[in-house]
Order: C-alpha cells, then sequence, then structure tokens
C-alpha cells in the first residue's frame, strides 16, 4: 500500500491527547465570552446518538444543516420577487448568508458565540416555500382546511431539521431557528429560558398555534432575529430598484431616509452600530434598538409595504398561484389515498432516502402533503403543478408494457 493510500480505519482513530488539547482550546476562547453568552458545555440534545468530537455542539450543528436536502434546496427558493427572472436579485440562500454575516458581526463585538449564531442563521429559513410569504399564506389556508392547523414556516424550519430530517440538533439552535421571526415592532429583545425540550416542545406548540410569539432562549438568538431584518430591510429596496419596481421618483421617506440612509450599504451600517450602541450582553442582557432608530424602521416596512410587497406588479398573479396550492395539495392526497407509489410524493419524497421512519410513521396524510409542498423550490412546485394539470403528450407512438392489452 502506497504511503498516501491508508485503510478506511485509519482515518477514524482519535488522538485522545489531541482531542483533549483542542477542547481545553475551546474552552479557554470561549472563557473571553460575554458572561451571558451560550458556552458549548450547556449545549443540550434530544437524542445524542453520537459522542461529541472536536467541534463544538454548535459548529457540528451548523455542519448537520448544511448536508441537509432541505439546506440545498434554498438554492432555487425566491425571497420576495418571485414571479422576476433577474439573475442579480436576492434569493433565499443570498439571504440566510446576509443573516449569518450580520448576526456575526454583531455577535464579535458583544462577546456572543458566534457558532451557536451561524448555526441558527443557516437553518432559521428551511421553512420557507414557494412564492415567499404569499405561499405560505396560500399553504396555511389549506392546512387549515385539512385539520392539521395553521402553517409557520419557522415552526417548518424545525419540522424539517428535528422531525423530517431528524438532524438532532442542540436545543439552543433549534429555540433560535423557532423564535427567528416576528421581529416587527420589537424595540429590546431578552431571551427567555427554555432549559429542557419538553419545554421545547410546547413553545413549538405555541408557535404553530400562533398563540404569541416568544423571544429566543439565547442572546445569540436575538442577534439572528435582528440580524434577520437588517438582512432584508435595505436590501428589499435594492432589489425593487434592480427590477425597475420603484425608482427616484418614489424614494424612501425623510422619516426614515434621515434616521437609516437611503441605500442597502448605509441602513445596515447605522442599524448594526445602532445595536451596539444599545444593547447589553454583559449584564441586563438584551439586544436593543434606539427608539429614534426603531421608529425609522417601522416607517420604511410600511414604506416596503406599500410600494414593494403589495405592489400590483406583484400581486396580480396571486389568485392563480392560490389555485396552483389547492391543485397541488389535492392531488398529493389523492396520490396518498390511492396509494400511487410512482408519484413523485413516494418517489421524490417519502421514498427518498433521508427522511427520518418516524416521522413517516406517525405523520398524518395530509401532513406529509404538507412537508412535500414546502420543501419545493419554486421550479419545482411549477413543474409539478404543470403535470398536473397539462395532459402528458406521447412521443411517435406507445412503447410501455400493456399498451396494447
Amino acid at each position: 500500500m502506497s504511503s498516501d493510500m491508508q485503510s478506511p480505519a485509519s482515518f477514524h482513530v482519535p488522538d485522545p491527547v489531541l482531542d483533549r488539547e483542542i477542547r481545553m482550546q475551546t474552552e479557554r476562547r470561549e472563557s473571553l465570552l460575554s458572561p451571558l453568552a451560550a458556552r458549548s458545555s450547556g449545549a443540550v440534545r434530544r437524542h445524542a446518538r453520537k459522542p461529541e468530537d472536536i467541534r463544538t455542539p454548535y459548529s457540528r450543528d451548523a455542519d448537520r444543516i448544511i448536508h441537509t436536502r432541505a439546506y440545498t434546496r434554498y438554492i432555487d427558493k425566491t425571497q420576495v420577487f418571485y414571479l422576476v427572472e433577474n439573475d442579480h436579485i436576492t434569493h433565499r440562500v443570498i439571504h440566510v448568508q446576509l443573516v449569518s454575516k450580520v448576526a456575526r458581526t454583531i455577535g464579535r463585538c458583544l462577546r456572543l458565540n458566534e457558532d451557536l449564531i451561524e448555526a441558527i442563521a443557516l437553518g432559521h429559513d428551511i421553512g420557507h416555500i414557494p412564492y415567499g410569504h404569499f405561499g405560505e399564506t396560500c399553504l396555511s389556508e389549506l392546512c387549515e382546511k385539512n385539520g392539521i392547523g395553521k402553517f409557520s414556516h419557522n415552526v417548518q424550519s424545525v419540522r424539517f431539521l428535528d422531525r423530517i430530517e431528524d438532524c438532532d440538533l442542540t436545543l439552543q439552535v433549534l429555540d433560535g431557528v423557532l423564535c427567528h421571526n416576528g421581529e416587527a415592532d420589537d424595540v429590546r429583545i431578552r431571551p427567555e429560558p427554555c432549559d429542557s425540550f419538553d419545554a421545547f416542545d410546547r413553545k413549538v406548540a405555541e408557535s404553530a398555534n400562533k398563540e404569541r410569539i416568544r423571544s429566543p432562549a439565547t442572546l445569540e438568538g436575538c442577534a439572528v432575529k435582528f440580524a434577520d431584518t437588517i438582512a432584508y430591510i435595505g436590501r428589499d429596496l435594492q432589489d425593487a430598484r434592480e427590477i425597475g419596481l420603484i425608482g427616484d421618483d418614489t424614494p424612501v421617506p425623510d422619516s426614515c431616509g434621515e434616521v437609516l440612509g437611503r441605500d442597502n450599504g448605509r441602513i445596515i451600517d447605522t442599524l448594526i452600530h445602532d445595536l451596539l450602541e444599545n444593547s447589553d450582553a454583559e449584564e441586563a442582557g438584551y439586544i436593543s434598538y434606539s427608539p429614534e432608530v426603531e421608529k425609522a424602521l417601522i416607517d420604511l416596512r410600511a414604506f416596503s409595504r406599500r410600494h414593494i410587497y403589495d405592489n400590483p406588479a406583484l400581486t396580480t398573479e396571486r389568485d392563480k398561484i392560490r389555485k396552483m396550492f389547492a391543485t397541488l395539495f389535492s392531488a398529493y392526497l389523492d396520490d396518498l389515498e390511492k396509494d400511487r407509489r410512482t408519484a413523485k410524493i413516494f418517489t421524490d419524497f417519502i421514498d427518498s432516502g433521508p427522511v427520518s421512519r418516524t416521522y413517516l410513521d406517525s405523520a398524518k396524510p395530509q401532513e406529509l402533503v404538507r412537508d412535500f409542498i414546502a420543501g419545493m423550490t419554486d421550479r419545482y412546485f411549477a413543474k409539478r403543478f404543470e403535470e398536473c394539470v397539462i395532459p402528458r403528450r406521447i412521443d411517435g407512438k406507445f412503447n410501455f408494457p400493456g399498451a396494447r392489452d
């Protein structure tokens, strides 16, 4: 055997001394964090099927998220402009990277745990579905009609990571993913403790029923929650200008522009600096904007709602999209009831490999349909709809078994 060809077993023999040294380095590094930052020693897993390795538990979670199929599908999930063909506007995969970058910048300055921040940021939007927030509205209507409750993308993110692909992530990461949204009018966020998976499961149930919006259990989760807004609020303006939806004749109001800035770069810079100046991650334990900046941010959201998100140029096709969701939901329910094993819900989801058997054994048919549709990219969703409504053509002649029987 050549020197560069070793047996597979040689790659899996740990060096106890090296492992101990690396863990000690991690502990020394984490000793420099804020007293209120999350430590690796506090990480809790639901199953802990494998021993921890030289990575921190939160860094390991980030790796597990990146290797999921759900993460791969970020690449073709649109952010806001779901019916616009333009390679230079933000897709979900770019937004997630921006959230991670912004949140880690905030965390580094506040001496928080960047590994935990990165893992939460990478997983926070995995539950987003085709056609953005409007698609979420359509699917939620169908879920309620079919007796399985409301649909929320944050709960779906947890469902993909914790149940469907069963990544065995830490409680702290899953909690941050669950609580990343609902930031609209928060001036100051304090962590709400969540010390066990029993408590977390109750928190998920509350979020699924939209009983109330809960704060993350860690300051790192709070940082991601703020970073989510920072990453999209100016970027949406930039994208809207890129596609000609708004122009110089619709400038942001002075109440926003004079406080935050009028372009994405300035808005990001202003929001991060204001957050760092007004947060206390050392003693009181909260992440906060100043009242002035929060007021300007609320005004900017209202502006974006009028001129971007509810712009008639983007909303005129919504009736068609609602019908697409209804058609697919009904078709896949029928496939399950008739046990059509060649249907896409079987070949591309139920029998596809990484889906947890525990999940499959416990999920209702309506839940399987919900989760299959929720995981689709925009392009895959449109293709499946075409298959449902456009008759299949035969090329040349019938050539499959039984055609002449």
